[in-house]
């Protein structure tokens, strides 16, 4: 891999370095002291400050401070970047025709440039995800409990898809919430949620609690399991007041 860097350059030579990394596609970084502007939508500015600027062949622009991991100010795949010396600042333009669009860095004095041909990055796969938790229940179905009987994926309600619908070893329903990570109350609202659109559906709200906050009764006509690794102390009272089951397991990670 080819990667051109140059310290401390003059404007002319950033110039140059650009329109070459342009026209091989590369993807460029050039950190050094600048001012920030947008039109387009709305208009803002940013005065002046050391700041990193990333661009990438797609079009994409992003200007990056020292706090954060999202950029100060951006501009989305589909634009196009331009660049020239001009009044004594190397000035650089991404610019974006629908919407009309322009983020434009005029940088007094650059640091630092580099550029490189970046590939490889487009197949990402992802593992660990609720997605492979989802398949490793459904290929092993007691995991959530023995006699458990998933039904649908993706099963719609008036709140939204649910992860797993199925049926105990009694034919209760059962509806699982599936997280990948640790969670705290608010997944237990999510799946509560489910778990009451569920008995209106069915017409058994009169069997359970209606209301998030409410206790349950002796036996809800449809329950609930959470599927996390694990809980927070907060998280586990609410399961425990809404009558729901919590699951501890962790997504695959091949």
């Amino acid at each position: 891999m080819a990667v051109i860097s140059l310290h401390e350059p003059s404007h002319r030579e950033v110039l140059w370095e650009l329109e070459a990394a342009f026209d091989r596609g590369d993807v460029t970084t050039l950190f050094g002291r600048c001012t920030v502007s947008y039109d387009g939508r709305a208009a803002s500015d940013l005065g002046v400050g050391d700041r990193l600027l990333l661009l990438k062949p797609d079009g994409t622009a992003l200007v990056h401070t020292d706090e954060g991991r999202t950029p100060i100010n951006w501009q989305p795949p589909g634009s196009t970047h331009h660049a020239a010396v001009r009044e004594g600042q190397l000035q650089v333009r991404s610019v974006r025709e629908n919407p009309d669009e322009t983020l434009t860095v005029r940088f007094e004095t650059v640091a630092h440039v580099a550029s490189m041909s970046v590939t490889g990055g487009r197949d990402l796969e992802l593992h660990g995800s609720e997605a492979d938790l989802r398949t490793r229940i459904l290929s092993q179905p007691s995991l959530v409990e023995p006699g458990f009987e998933p039904r649908e994926t993706e099963r719609p309600s008036s709140a939204g898809p649910m992860d797993i619908f199925g049926s105990d070893a009694d034919g209760t329903p059962v509806v699982v919430e599936l997280k990948r990570r640790r969670v705290g109350p608010d997944a237990v609202g999510q799946l509560a949620r489910y778990v009451r659109a569920v008995r209106e559906e069915l017409g058994t709200d009169g069997d359970g609690p209606t209301r998030a906050d409410e206790p349950p009764e002796a036996t809800p006509a449809v329950r609930g399991v959470l599927v996390a690794p694990s809980v927070t102390d907060r998280a586990a009272e609410r399961l425990s007041r809404q009558g729901f089951d919590h699951v501890a397991l962790d997504p695959p990670t091949e």
